[in-house]
């Protein structure tokens, strides 16, 4: 594998507080050199990649996506989902259970891992399901299925809703200190709902969804943590009253983190005027009120990282009446740009934004990615911090076009995607 030269790049990594003009060398896939001393380290034969002052950050760390295949190829494959990924600048994803088959085998989480080798574009983990079939019952084999290299337990889009099958799920997951991930919901209170419950929902008489089903499941998840000691991972949390009580337990010292998504900061419940089904998430957009807490939650600390949450639909399954349409939108293309509006409209420093995007989903993993280090991965994103254009659908790698943000003026595009020093995604002119 020939060694690659990062000349005149502005170096970015949350993980070390680095901000600086330099250069970075990758020899054999890993980081050999940064800043002084990189370019005379770098053999006669190096590749050069001019980076003009351009920001050089790790890899994009995507900690929830809803991966297609096996079994539903037709919306998304491994392929396209990995093409998404690096023009997205993602360079490790991490791909949630709900196939078909569920991986709740070790033989399922072993394909998906032979899969994304074999293409070699991204960096493909797996959570195994938390319950057998995500029925929400019978645990599954936590100790294999870590051993098989899975990297957290989940149900993926359903909440585990039994408090005792939580308990032991969390209990058992202790054991191999492994991660439990929850989809924050409690069920029978969002049973037929497909927005959030409000003064929007009732003008569009539209079923609501109590915000209360949100806080409700993760208040009773924190007082089982609190009693196995087990990790514990929130997914897309959208609610001020849930962030609060996440901020509450990490003062407690409760071995808690979340996440969100770019829609629940980017748009507020609003957005679903006119019926737009592509505004149709899971959980649903929130208030005005709810949206600026999620800012502020990303701002000081307590929601841990981004996710794209990418989910694929076909287009029957969006045109539909608002209540039966699918939920869900497409996300690894325009999580970094989105991301970048909070830095750009001033609401988190950058250097949050990207850590949010790299490191601490990789430490919520204990994966040893994200960040530059000597000796890690030479998994890179070359970025255009400034560049403004509009986000363009017909343009995107996916198979799926499922996303409210066609046509959305942002700042900041990827240039360059390198995963274990190798180029594999370069952006078309923008």
């Amino acid at each position: 594998m020939p060694s690659t030269l990062f000349k005149n790049a502005r170096l970015l990594d949350p993980w070390t507080h680095l901000d600086q003009t330099g250069d970075l060398l990758a020899v054999d896939g890993v980081i050999s050199a940064i800043g002084a001393g990189a370019a005379a380290a770098a053999p006669a034969d190096a590749v050069v990649v001019e980076c003009d002052g351009h920001c050089l950050a790790p890899g994009l760390v995507d900690m929830r996506v809803h991966l297609s295949e096996p079994g539903h190829e037709y919306l998304e494959d491994i392929e396209t989902t990995s093409r998404a990924a690096v023009a997205g600048g993602i360079t490790s994803l991490v791909a949630l259970p709900g196939t078909e088959p569920v991986l709740d085998e070790v033989s399922t989480v072993e394909f998906v891992s032979r899969r994304a080798k074999k293409l070699g574009l991204v960096n493909i983990y797996a959570y195994a399901a938390a319950t057998r079939g995500l029925a929400g019952k019978e645990l599954t084999e936590m100790g294999l299925l870590a051993q098989a290299g899975a990297v957290g337990f989940t149900d993926g889009g359903r909440a585990i809703a039994d408090a005792l099958v939580m308990r032991r799920a969390l209990s058992y997951a202790r054991t191999f200190d492994q991660l439990i991930v929850q989809h924050p919901e409690e069920p029978k209170l969002a049973a037929g709902g497909a927005v959030t419950e409000g003064e929007v929902a009732t003008r569009l008489g539209l079923p609501g969804i109590t915000p209360v089903a949100e806080l409700i499941m993760i208040e009773r998840d924190l007082h089982l943590v609190e009693i196995t000691g087990a990790r514990y991972h929130v997914a897309h949390v959208s609610t001020a009253a849930a962030i609060d009580a996440i901020r509450r337990a990490k003062a407690r010292g409760l071995p808690v983190t979340c996440d969100t998504a770019p829609a629940y900061f980017m748009l507020n419940e609003t957005a679903i005027e006119e019926y737009r089904t592509f505004t149709k998430l899971s959980p649903p957009l929130r208030s005005e009120a709810d949206r600026r807490a999620v800012v502020e939650g990303l701002r000081d600390g307590t929601i841990d990282a981004i996710a794209s949450d990418h989910r694929p639909h076909d287009q029957d399954s969006k045109r539909l009446p608002f209540t039966s349409a699918a939920a869900g939108i497409i996300g690894l293309e325009t999580l970094l740009p989105l991301a970048l509006t909070l830095h750009h409209k001033g609401d988190v420093p950058l250097a949050r934004v990207l850590r949010a995007l790299t490191q601490a989903p990789a430490d919520i993993l204990r994966l040893p990615i994200g960040r530059l280090a000597l000796g890690a991965a030479a998994d890179l994103v070359l970025i255009d911090l400034d560049r403004p254009y509009r986000i363009r659908v017909d343009q995107f790698k996916s198979k799926a076009r499922n996303t409210p943000f066609d046509g959305m003026p942002v700042q900041g595009c990827v240039l360059k995607t390198f995963v274990a020093g190798r180029n594999v995604h370069s952006a078309e002119r923008v």
